[in-house]
Parts: structure tokens; sequence; C-alpha cells
């Protein structure tokens, strides 16, 4: 049994989902519930298949993306576990619950555009993802004057009226 950490490898800005589903399904019903959701929607998926051949199953709408997805799908080697990269112009936030709403999708370990760790506990046979460092360490609390940031930058961005 060995832990490892896995880098995942990605322009700055992009967005992307990591999680674990239980069927080869998966691929081609998170990429129905994608084009169904977001019309024009530029992604790229991978999908560890853990059982038969153990191939890394594919999809997308974007070359770029998909080759994105297909790399870092091989650098983890966790069987179920799939990896979802968004374009530009998509958030996790506008498609996460119809994600978690694919009948075969069991975890979302994260959806982020921060610089990602993941940890991985390889046992011979299988690897199995442990958990996520998303982002930086909390370096504090807020204070009003990062309260009144917060609130404006929603607001500036469109999230909150």
């Amino acid at each position: 049994m060995e832990i490892k950490n896995i880098k995942i490898e990605k322009p700055e800005e992009i967005n992307f989902i990591l999680g674990q589903s239980h069927f080869i399904k998966t691929v081609e019903d998170i990429h129905e519930a994608l084009v169904a959701s977001v019309p024009g929607i530029k992604f790229g998926l991978a999908f560890c298949e853990a059982s038969g051949k153990c191939l890394v199953r594919w999809t997308g709408t974007d070359e770029t993306l998909i080759e994105l997805a297909k790399e870092n799908a091989l650098a983890l080697r966790a069987g179920h576990s799939f990896i979802l990269f968004l374009g530009e112009e998509t958030f996790p936030i506008n498609i996460l619950n119809q994600i978690k709403a694919v009948p075969e999708v069991c975890h979302i370990y994260c959806a982020t555009a921060n610089p990602t760790n993941v940890v991985v506990m390889d046992v011979g046979e299988g690897r199995a993802i442990l958990g996520v460092a998303d982002g930086k360490r909390v370096e504090g609390v807020e204070g009003e004057e990062d309260i009144a940031w917060r609130k404006d930058f929603l607001r500036t961005i469109g999230y909150k009226l």
C-alpha cells in the first residue's frame, strides 16, 4: 500500500469537478446532463473504469478540455472516479446540481479552479481517492472590510442582487 499526491494539471482559470460514480454509463449520462443544462457548453470528461478493460472512458465538446480530462484521469487512475473540465464561461455552481442528480454519481470531491492536489492510496490492484487539498490554507477570519468586499463581489458578478 502506497499513498501518493497527484497534482491536477490545468490552466489556472479552468474550473473542474472531481467525483466518484459507479458505472460506465456515467460518461454518457453526465454528457447528456451538461448539454441539456447549458446549450453550447464546452467541457471535457474522463471516467476511470474499474472493471473489464479498465480504460479511461471519455467524452466532451472541446478537444483541449477532453485531452486535459484524459491526462488527469490517467494520472489519478482511481477506479470509478471522473474528472470534468469546464470551458471558461461555465462555472461549477451552474451545473453542480445536474451532475449530482445523475443516478450513477456517488460523491463529489471538489469543484474548483484552485490549484488542487488529490491524495490517492495505491493498494496494488486498485487506487482510491482519500481526499483533496483544494487551494491554499486559511490565513485568518474575515473582518468587516472583508465582509463588505465579499458582498460587493457577489453582486458585481451577478450571483446576488
